[in-house]
């Protein structure tokens, strides 16, 4: 079964905005990756081996919504992304929706923001900075429940001992984004 949805229903129209996600697959150095964009901006960029994995991920973490694959639209967002993985140190420079969170993984993810490119945290100072000293558990939750991966640079954390640990987007991955940023 497909989770995506491409017509909707005219009485759903005048709506549509609100609840309309529109979204693309391509192709970067690490993999296909899926860009997704609300009314606001993008709310999800997602990595993976295979195109439909990441389209049933996206259905999965808007439930709900109106997904409409547009790739004219998102041809821009695709570009700078995969810009961005090549060179990280020209930064991403899109508009972030940032509003599938909780209001603790919001703070969590604002302050992932603020890291620079080339830099590591552990789980725990991060934990520290957000006045959680005990708290290094709820913040890889909260890594791990980002949606936005490379906007949100949950990448850049590490564990105490400076190793690397569980990414949702594969551990071969967060490595090769980490020596590219390394290498600025």
């Amino acid at each position: 079964m497909n989770p995506i949805q491409t017509h909707m229903p005219t009485t759903a129209r005048n709506t549509a905005t609100l609840d309309t996600v529109a979204y693309a697959v391509g192709q970067s150095a690490i993999g296909k990756i899926l860009a997704a964009r609300s009314a606001i901006g993008v709310c999800a960029i997602l990595i993976g081996s295979d195109a439909e994995a990441l389209e049933q991920d996206l259905a999965d973490r808007f439930p709900g919504k109106v997904l409409v694959e547009d790739e004219a639209a998102l041809r821009g967002d695709l570009a700078a992304i995969a810009r961005f993985i090549e060179t990280p140190g020209a930064g991403l420079g899109l508009p972030l929706d940032m509003r599938n969170g909780t209001p603790f993984q919001q703070r969590v993810w604002e302050v992932l923001r603020a890291i620079p490119c080339g830099a590591t945290i552990t789980y725990t100072a991060l934990a520290r900075r957000l006045g959680r000293p005990n708290g290094a558990r709820a913040v890889a939750t909260a890594c791990a429940a980002n949606a936005i991966a490379l906007g949100i640079p949950c990448h850049r954390v590490v564990r105490a001992d400076g190793t690397l640990s569980g990414y949702r987007w594969g551990i071969e991955r967060k490595r090769a984004l980490l020596d590219k940023e390394a290498a600025i």
